[in-house]
């Protein structure tokens, strides 16, 4: 019998990818479009949704061809990029505006002025979220405020809303409006034990509930491809929104397994099972994912700048040519010299949630380099994530080890220092790309090539690189304590 392949568009916040993957986990291609930046204005982040799906689409014409043809693929994987907020006509199928990014943080006086009504405990009890600018009701109330095309379409019923998932999903199938448990469980609209959208959260932020799509979970059969796309319908079985793909694709499938993603942003989380989240610590409660009418959900600490920040120091500073040229400056010098960088470049994420706060370069003196400031970069990344480990531990669910995947996890320099600042064994997969393996696995589960996640990971999963910590407490310490100055002065700054 001819082998069939899952195909996954992995929709991320820099460039959109399709993988071609066989049911063993093996990646037959890939093809990759960046995405165009669009910054207005200080702390506005925008795509254009007409590039996504255009983008989107040749990168899967790509991958069908090289599969050999539509029949060659069994189905259909989607990940993406969450709370990112895209506002359409659902009659002509256009965009009405250009999507705001995940990144974005233009709605914080308006997050500001709900928690000083005195609305959060009843949100987060809610929907396991805080009022941040991070998360999407907010944008889409400030879409329908801003953007007269929206509106309009909002007072005729044209209105769609959604995250990017539910954009691909409509234009791919030419009219399906759906949205996947996990992705509805960032949008501040979804009650975690709840099945659908909640009226009373729609109207606390002006969201009308008639233009949100129908939750659905996480592996099905969602409908199929347009014929015009790729010669021949596809069905898509499968999605979730990145992080808990990642989580996933790392197996994380019990109780207690934790995993942490270090893309744009870094995400860390921590499956509970069954047991609804709940934090005393401002971390996250989330969907991790959902089979049938069975909710599996998480912890999650999510840190706002973390590839971003290597981006920066080659795009903005020019310091380096290639994000690989930071593992060989760090190993170039025995430390940093002093210098810290807190990246708080669009506000500090989990556990503090300060979007006015702005990031900060100390302990500078002319006896710095490039290779002082990369390794600050590097070291930065371990420092957000013990803030995190601390606060998990807090919430009586401490860390035993560390699973950690994406495109930053490749630098073993990066890996290590994680594993010492923690002082727990980090393991790497020998594939990083877990955000598209996990929508691989729920796509294979919904087209019934696996009877399970179980399985599917059994199946798709491969080995791993383990890092165990090697650092001396005294340096532990003396980092810690320059981190935790560092910090302070941030958080000061952005009262």
């Amino acid at each position: 019998m001819t082998e069939r392949f899952i195909l996954v568009l992995d929709e991320g916040t820099t460039s959109t990818r399709a993988m071609l993957f066989a049911p063993d986990g093996a990646i037959h291609g890939t093809a990759q479009r960046e995405l165009t930046q669009h910054y207005p204005a200080p702390g506005r982040v925008e795509h254009d949704p007409a590039e996504i799906w255009e983008r989107t689409l040749a990168c899967a014409r790509e991958m069908v061809e090289r599969a050999g043809g539509a029949d060659r693929i069994a189905a259909i994987g989607i990940t993406n990029q969450r709370e990112t907020v895209v506002a359409w006509d659902r009659v002509s199928g256009e965009p009405l505006a250009r999507a705001l990014v995940w990144q974005d943080r233009r709605t914080a006086e308006a997050c500001a002025a709900l928690r000083a009504a005195g609305h959060e405990p009843f949100v987060q009890e809610a929907t396991g979220l805080l009022l941040d600018p991070y998360f999407s009701a907010t944008k889409m109330g400030w879409l329908l405020e801003h953007e007269p095309a929206v509106a309009a379409a909002a007072r005729d019923g044209r209105l769609a809303l959604g995250t990017v998932e539910s954009w691909l999903v409509f234009k791919l199938t030419g009219g399906a409006h759906i949205t996947d448990a996990s992705n509805a469980s960032r949008t501040l609209l979804l009650p975690l034990a709840g099945a659908g959208w909640d009226a009373g959260l729609c109207d606390l932020f002006g969201v009308p509930l008639n233009a949100l799509g129908e939750v659905v979970a996480n592996a099905g059969r969602f409908g199929e491809t347009l014929p015009e796309w790729f010669g021949a319908p596809i069905p898509i079985s499968g999605m979730a929104g990145d992080q808990q793909a990642a989580t996933i694709g790392q197996g994380c499938l019990v109780a207690g397994d934790t995993k942490a993603t270090y893309g744009t942003g870094a995400f860390v989380l921590s499956n509970t099972g069954r047991a609804l989240p709940r934090s005393d610590h401002r971390l996250l409660g989330t969907v991790l994912y959902q089979l049938g009418d069975e909710r599996t959900y998480a912890v999650e600490g999510s840190v706002f700048v973390a590839g971003s920040l290597v981006k920066w120091l080659r795009d903005r500073l020019g310091l380096i040519s290639s994000a690989a040229e930071t593992e060989m400056l760090a190993r170039e010098v025995d430390h940093s010299g002093g210098v810290v960088i807190v990246p708080a470049h669009t506000g500090l994420g989990a556990p503090w949630w300060e979007p006015e706060a702005r990031g900060i370069i100390t302990g500078l003196s002319f006896a710095s380099g490039k290779a002082e400031i990369a390794r600050a970069a590097l070291e930065a990344m371990a420092h957000q994530t013990r803030d995190l480990a601390t606060a998990f531990a807090a919430d009586g669910a401490p860390w035993q080890s560390l699973r950690i995947d994406g495109g930053m996890s490749v630098n073993d320099w990066m890996a290590q220092d994680i594993a010492d600042l923690l002082g727990i064994a980090v393991e790497r997969p020998e594939m990083v790309e877990t955000t598209a393996l996990g929508a691989a696995m729920l796509a294979g589960v919904g087209a019934r090539l696996f009877g399970s996640l179980d399985e599917a990971a059994g199946a798709m999963r491969g080995g791993s690189v383990r890092f165990d910590p090697a650092m001396p407490e005294d340096v532990r310490t003396e980092r810690l304590e320059r981190w935790r100055r560092a910090l302070a002065a941030v958080r000061a700054s952005s009262v």
